[in-house]
Parts: structure tokens; C-alpha cells; sequence
């Protein structure tokens, strides 16, 4: 499972008007156990774009990005972390909104 440390979230604009609902992006910071294949000293972000309209939310899109050569990783999420990698963003989506669009999530 994933343990998300911190995150940020920005609502991104369509400055053509073509795209129907929402987009937001999260950098979603990981703490992943030296154990697990997709382990990286550099550390490892999760880059998600989540999309919100009136039918349904989803995730459009996401890529796992080493932090400090922000080289994208050829990972894919697990069916049950697509799961909380969603409900997550449906849960923090809207602090954009606030001044506390970035947090730290460790406890």
C-alpha cells in the first residue's frame, strides 16, 4: 500500500475551453520501503492528473517521477492503490481552493 508523506494539489486551466470538467494536479510524495521494487534513493513522487465533471471523478492520468532526476519510472499503480490514489484526490481535490494546498501528511 501506498503511504503518501505529503502533497500538493493545482487546479489547471483550459485555456482553449475544449476539455469538459475539472483537471487538478497532485505531486503526491511517497514513502517507499527500501524493500519494494519501486524503492529509489533519489525518492519517489506520484504525479496524478484527476479530473472532476458533472458525470463522474477520475484519475486521467498518473506517472511515477523520481525526485531528483524527475525521470518518469515504469511503474503501475496496483488495482487497490488506484483505489486510495482516488480517494485520496476526491478527499483533497478542493485545497487548492485553500491556502493549505500544500501538506504534510506524516504522522
Amino acid at each position: 500500500m501506498l503511504k503518501i508523506e505529503s502533497y500538493t494539489v493545482e487546479r489547471l486551466d483550459d485555456p482553449f475551453g475544449i476539455l469538459t470538467g475539472e483537471r487538478y494536479e497532485f505531486f503526491l510524495e511517497l514513502d517507499v520501503p527500501e524493500e519494494d521494487e519501486l524503492y529509489s534513493e533519489n525518492g519517489v513522487m506520484l504525479r496524478v492528473i484527476f479530473l472532476k465533471d458533472e458525470e463522474k471523478e477520475r484519475i486521467s492520468k498518473y506517472e511515477f517521477i523520481e525526485n531528483e532526476t524527475k525521470n518518469v519510472l515504469d511503474f503501475e499503480l496496483e488495482e487497490d492503490e488506484e483505489t486510495a490514489v482516488l480517494t485520496f484526490c476526491r478527499e483533497h481535490y478542493d485545497a487548492e481552493e485553500d491556502d493549505s494546498a500544500i501538506e504534510n501528511l506524516s504522522n
